[in-house]
């Protein structure tokens, strides 16, 4: 089984998170997206609600499992058997950022990430901008799945 870990804090899930992992099961047999938790992080959303806006929004897609890790993600890898981690690129400081990390990872372990680039159409969107929209009391329905959207 190809197995890939989509690792991230998801605070929230954007569209443009939502689209990589939509393309993913199609190159794998199961994504698990990862909730990273940081101690240090200072989060809009708790991860009970980063997890179920995730869960909402692949409720239908039995080859996406969402569940949270602590630690190095490479470790955490080892541990479910992932052979894979598959991460977005929206720019070239996003390549040039997560070149580094998978260096590092390879270098720790035998884990292979795959790039997708995002999808013109979200490759503007982040994670921090939506928390400052939301902060802002800007729409942001555009720029996230239907399941973050709290009416």
């Amino acid at each position: 089984m190809r197995r890939a870990i989509f690792p991230g804090s998801f605070d929230p899930i954007t569209l443009g998170h939502y689209d990589i992992i939509k393309r993913g099961v199609k190159l794998f047999d199961e994504i698990v997206v990862a909730i990273g938790v940081n101690a240090d992080k200072k989060y809009m959303f708790s991860l009970e609600e980063r997890k179920q806006f995730i869960e909402a929004s692949f409720k239908d897609e039995h080859k996406v499992k969402v569940v949270t890790y602590e630690g190095l993600t490479v470790d955490f890898c080892k541990e479910i058997d992932a052979q894979f981690i598959l991460r977005g690129l929206r720019n070239p400081a996003d390549f040039e950022f997560e070149k580094a990390i998978a260096h590092t990872n390879r270098k720790l372990s035998k884990i292979e990430t795959v790039f997708l680039l995002t999808a013109a159409k979200t490759s503007f969107i982040s994670s921090s901008i939506v928390r400052d929209v939301i902060r802002n009391h800007g729409d942001y329905r555009k720029l996230v799945p239907q399941s973050v959207v709290v009416e």
